[in-house]
Formats: C-alpha cells, structure tokens, sequence
C-alpha cells in the first residue's frame, strides 16, 4: 500500500498525513518520506473528496511542517560535531549531512525557505541550523515562511489543478511521478556539479 494512493490518504486523515510532514521535515529517519508529493496528492484528493477539507488539511499540514524542523533544531543544538563523527546506519548518512551543512553555509537562514523545496536537504537542514546555534527567534522566522511556502502552498496547487482540471486524476500517477522528478533535480544537479569539478581539479 503506497502512501500516495489516493485511497490511502482518505482513509488515514489528516493526522497520519501530517505525522508524515513533521517526520520528514523533523526527524533524521524521515529524509526518504515523500513530502512532495504527499501534499500535492492531498490537496488534488481534497478537490475531488467532500470529506477532505482543503482548510484543514492546509492547517495541519503546515504545522506539522513548522513544528517538524524545531525538533531538529533541539536536536543539532544538542548532539553538535558528535553528528560528525556519527558512522553511516540505515537511517543515517553523512553525506545528508554535509550536504546540508554546505547549503545552509552558502545560503544562511534563507536555506531554510529554500530547502524546503529540496528533498532530504529539508530533513538536515533544521539540523545544522542547530548545530550553527542559529538565532531561535530568526529560526523560528524563516522556518514558518518556508513551511506556509512549502506544506500550504504545495497543497493548495494540487487543490487548485483538481478543481480545474478534474480529469487529471486520471494522470494523478504520472503528475506526481513529474513532481518526484523535479523535486530531486536539484541535489542531483549540485552533486554532478561537484563530481564535475572535482574531476577538472584533480586533472
């Protein structure tokens, strides 16, 4: 059972779709939960269900994505560097890690809004603002702008193509495959970048 069937959504509510949000954009575990295209398949269900309030939903859903990254917050202010020496596990990678530490060291607080559009640099994100001792108060800023950006406005955008086109549900599957796809471009671009430059310093 995929978490992005339609019926599967509809049945678990609102709840188990936000305890998706908070874990992937508050728990290190959470990296490969499909933010995304969770929302978006939420709001296009909440266009074509009655029962599905595209309020509520939009409520829980971006708190769950603004109180998901405080956890992750706590938690880099309180490991710090030992997250650095941590070795790799199923549920932990480094290269996460460092990924988001680089982005968040070239983009400062900003990285917060703009990660949230970035898989997996979402999850870490929070995470390093905490290791950084980020100003909470500014923390807390950037980080429910870019929940109200992300979880709200993703949400809405599959509402809205539901309400315009209703026959998209018939390539439901096929959008969200396309939202996958672009949601993963980024890091993917930034990582051949960096292999390419690599390989042109070492020749």
């Amino acid at each position: 059972m995929s978490l992005l069937d339609p019926q599967t959504i509809v049945a678990a509510g609102y709840i188990a779709v936000a305890i998706v949000i908070f874990a992937e954009c508050g728990l290190l575990i959470g990296f490969f939960l499909p933010g995304d295209s969770l929302l978006f398949t939420a709001g296009f269900i909440a266009s074509q269900k009655p029962e599905v309030n595209i309020w509520i939903l939009s409520v829980v859903c971006g708190v769950a994505a603004a109180v998901g990254p405080l956890v992750g917050y706590w938690y880099g202010a309180w490991a710090g560097p030992r997250l650095f020496n941590r070795e790799d596990s199923m549920w932990f990678h480094k290269r996460h890690l460092m990924r988001a530490h680089e982005f968040y060291e070239r983009h400062g607080g900003k990285a917060l809004v703009i990660a949230r559009f970035m898989p997996v640099v979402r999850t870490f994100a929070p995470v390093v603002a905490g290791m950084a001792l980020m100003t909470y108060v500014r923390f807390v800023l950037y980080t429910v702008i870019g929940a109200v950006l992300w979880a709200v406005g993703v949400t809405w955008l599959g509402y809205f193509l539901g309400s315009l086109i209703p026959e998209a549900g018939k390539y439901l599957e096929y959008i969200v495959a396309l939202i996958i796809v672009v949601s993963i471009a980024p890091p993917i671009i930034h990582l051949l970048r960096e292999r390419n430059k690599a390989s042109l310093t070492r020749a």
